[in-house]
């Protein structure tokens, strides 16, 4: 994880780039002071809850359902999706026995030798993305060697004629199916499958990925922005809706996260033309806040004021790329939208600031966002936003039994799942925003779309 360069330093990628024009920030007085080691332990506490309720009713499988207290698997078959999602929080929590008892059952069970279709995109990031950051962490050899397995039979996703991945996979025969996907399932492969290559020493892996992400950015539009929906045989959009959320959002995560982690001057030149088109094109300013809303890629006419919790990932990869005060100003306003119901609905109309989608789906990104400001800024503002989330989520989605997600926060109707990024983003981000900052080492780490730590050691 070549963070290469330190956080505040990170300027330097994104040099050149226009300025976001805030306001002069107006001065509040200082948030009280929070006992960070407190909050620690308290998220290690809940992360033991959590896993414990995993452990009891779901293991061995892929999900955890709390309040039927059952599980899921997502393809009839279980890939361990939970345990590898999980396994390298554990070990950065410092949860032992959990931690070890979560590698027994990976080195022991799973296989990847099965005759189902899975998506490529979801299972890259949850999986592959795992078994790498966990191998790093731990040095289990097994891990690498289950990630080399399901690389490789990964890897025919590629076999298209643009050089785009289709969306679907056969782990067992490499039967590649569904043309028709979108620029995240494209764009947020090269992380993992980049640093495989460079653990294996087979350059394909890594040579497919970045092309995958070359043919998509080269398919930009006249005004440099992509669209919701692409056909990766005939190279054609489908959907011409451009925006930061979600099927789009990691796609402009990985060109800055690739460039640092792999020092890759294409991504880095992608990166820059990209954020300015976004910034220039769907930054939007409505009642004093700003926000990114949606466009077509083509004529820049605005078709919507929609924003929601995943594009929430956005400051912080702001702070990445070194636009410091746009990131603070955004991510006031993802927090304007958690104070709607005192917890983030999916999506909000931001003009008429009316909720358009109001489940809660346990996400990181909104905490992910306060921990990269915390760490660039050292301001204790963002240790109190830290707190507001970590409390809404124990007053609204813990139960007996773990934790669950929302169907609605305008009732407070409780869902029926876990999923397994709760255990690898949500709570991994609640402790690095509350833990010392010599708890993560932004110098040679970077983490991927699904928080997994991968380490520049090649």
């Amino acid at each position: 994880m070549i963070a290469v360069r330190r956080i505040c330093s990170v300027a330097l990628v994104a040099s050149g780039l226009a300025a976001c024009a805030a306001p002069p920030r107006v001065p509040h007085p200082p948030p009280p002071r929070l006992d960070r080691a407190a909050l620690v332990e308290r998220v290690r506490e809940e992360t033991r809850h959590a896993w414990a309720a995993y452990a009891k009713y779901a293991w061995g499988h892929d999900e955890l359902r709390p309040m039927t207290q059952a599980p899921r698997d997502w393809y009839g078959e279980s890939l361990l999706i939970t345990p590898v999602d999980a396994l390298d929080t554990l070990v950065m929590l410092g949860l032992g026995d959990e931690a070890a008892a979560a590698r027994k059952l990976i080195d022991e069970q799973l296989s990847f030798d099965k005759d189902i279709v899975v998506k490529n995109f979801e299972i890259t990031i949850r999986v592959l993305g795992g078994l790498l950051s966990s191998y790093q962490l731990t040095g289990d050899r097994k891990l690498l060697w289950l990630a080399d397995d399901l690389g490789a039979r990964l890897l025919p996703v590629f076999e298209s004629p643009t050089g785009m991945p289709y969306m679907f996979v056969n782990l067992k025969t490499g039967k590649p199916s569904g043309s028709k996907t979108n620029p995240a399932e494209i764009g947020t492969l090269l992380l993992e499958f980049g640093t495989l290559s460079k653990l294996t020493q087979k350059p394909a892996y890594y040579d497919k990925a970045k092309a995958a992400v070359m043919k998509l950015y080269e398919r930009r539009s006249a005004l440099g922005l992509v669209g919701e929906e692409i056909d990766v045989e005939t190279g054609r959009w489908l959907r011409s809706d451009s925006h930061v959320g979600g099927g789009i959002d990691s796609y402009y995560e990985y060109l800055l996260k690739a460039a640092i982690l792999f020092d890759d001057e294409d991504l880095r030149r992608m990166w820059k033309t990209s954020v300015a088109a976004l910034n220039d094109r769907l930054a939007d300013e409505a009642g004093g806040h700003l926000w990114y809303g949606q466009v077509d890629m083509n004529s820049g006419r605005r078709t919507a004021s929609e924003f929601g919790a995943l594009h929430a990932f956005l400051p912080a990869v702001l702070v990445l790329g070194g636009e410091l005060d746009r990131a603070r100003r955004l991510e006031a306003s993802c927090f304007q939208m958690w104070q709607l119901r005192g917890i983030e609905p999916e999506v909000i109309d931001y003009r008429a600031m009316a909720i358009r989608s109001p489940r809660y789906q346990l996400r990181p990104e909104i905490i992910e966002s306060a921990w990269y400001l915390r760490r660039a800024t050292g301001d204790a503002e963002y240790l109190a936003m830290g707190k507001t989330f970590f409390d809404a989520l124990l007053a609204h989605t813990r139960t007996p039994d773990g934790y669950t997600v929302l169907d609605s926060v305008e009732t407070w109707a409780k869902g029926d799942l876990m999923p397994s990024y709760f255990l690898a983003e949500t709570v991994k981000y609640l402790y690095l925003l509350f833990a010392p900052d010599d708890a993560f080492d932004f110098d040679r780490v970077v983490l991927t779309t699904e928080a997994h730590p991968l380490r520049h050691t090649w």
